[in-house]
């Protein structure tokens, strides 16, 4: 019975911890979104670039709500939206600098 109950406890911890990253990429996703409005607005990027990373933005909203559609983020969603969001995050800094430094 303690081992049912322990094992229980870990699957409910794990799913706990994976909820929470899948929170996190979704607030992850919602600042680049806010930092690339805040460039326009700014003139550290162009109109075309605010289009394409636009865009991508578009695209990690739809894979998150692919994967949060069921509440449960396994490991490979976390890993997919993980990658997009990091790739965005590198063309939004080439894109403010514009590869001046």
């Amino acid at each position: 019975m303690k081992k049912i109950i322990l094992m229980a406890i870990i699957l409910l911890h794990t799913g706990m911890v994976l909820a929470n990253d899948g929170s996190k990429l979704i607030r992850m996703q919602q600042r680049q979104e806010r930092i690339i409005r805040s460039a326009l607005k700014r003139n550290k990027i162009t109109d075309n670039e605010y289009r394409k990373l636009m865009n991508e933005q578009r695209v990690i909203k739809r894979y998150i709500d692919l994967a949060d559609a069921d509440h449960y983020w396994n490991q490979a969603e976390l890993k997919r939206v993980r990658g997009k969001l990091d790739r965005a995050e590198s063309r939004l800094k080439r894109y403010k600098t514009n590869w001046e430094e």
